[in-house]
């Protein structure tokens, strides 16, 4: 399958960099930038890109107008970034043909799983295509050890017994060990969708794995809950 073109279309270079550096790690490799929206005109014209990241606000008008001009000619995945959160925002990005919107400040990390989510389903991305980087990755972490593929998972050298999304989970929160992981990054790299209406699913499954690792599932020290920001996991216990 042909590597997926991404077009990031944003006047904040830094933030631009950020965006390239976190999708790079994730795979993707074909990535060019536009800081407004005649220029990033010019590049969707030249680089038939298959999904665009498009700031709202630019320097020479609001990203929306840009999208509006790529929908005459085509139904790639648009994502709106915004420093706006209100609901009549988002729903008029989604209006008038946005697939996705991001509002700042966001987990870079999270920004690419909502990538991968969308080139999926425009079917121009495969978990094949682009995680073998991932899982090279993949080691010991504090008694926790995962097998190169992510298939099987053991703690103090003693198999467990998970389900193919518990050890997803887990192969998660070993990747970033002591980080806080919201709950939309989690269910966007496990599920690999939205997480919007999700929450139960999350939650039934995180219980499900603590029972699985924990001492004492009902005071964990392993999955931590981090009240209104997610889950951060402590392998070493004297973290």
């Amino acid at each position: 399958m042909e590597r997926p073109r991404i077009l990031i279309v944003d006047d904040e270079q830094d933030l631009c960099q950020l965006m390239k550096i976190s999708l790079t790690k994730e795979g993707f490799s074909e990535i060019e930038m536009a800081g407004t929206i005649e220029e990033g005109w010019k590049v969707f014209e030249a680089f038939e890109p298959n999904l665009v990241i498009l700031d709202v606000m630019l320097p020479d008008g609001e990203g929306y107008d840009l999208c509006k001009r790529i929908r005459e000619f085509s139904r790639i995945p648009i994502l709106f970034l915004s420093a706006k959160s209100d609901e009549v925002d988002k729903i008029l990005g989604l209006a008038i043909g946005g697939d996705d919107y991001i509002t700042k400040p966001f987990s870079p990390k999270e920004m690419a799983y909502r990538v991968k989510a969308q080139l999926r389903r425009a079917g121009v991305y495969t978990i094949e295509a682009t995680a073998k980087t991932t899982a090279a990755k993949a080691s010991s972490v504090g008694p926790f050890e995962i097998n190169s593929d992510e298939t099987e998972v053991k703690k103090d050298d003693h198999l467990l017994e998970l389900t193919a999304k518990e050890v997803g989970l887990l192969a998660s929160f070993m990747r970033n060990p002591n980080q806080i992981l919201s709950k939309e990054t989690l269910f966007l790299n496990v599920w690999g969708e939205d997480f919007y209406g999700a929450d139960n699913t999350l939650m039934v499954h995180i219980r499900r794995l603590r029972e699985k690792i924990e001492d004492n599932p009902s005071d964990p020290s392993y999955i931590l809950t981090v009240k209104g920001l997610g889950y951060r996991f402590v392998p070493n216990q004297n973290s």
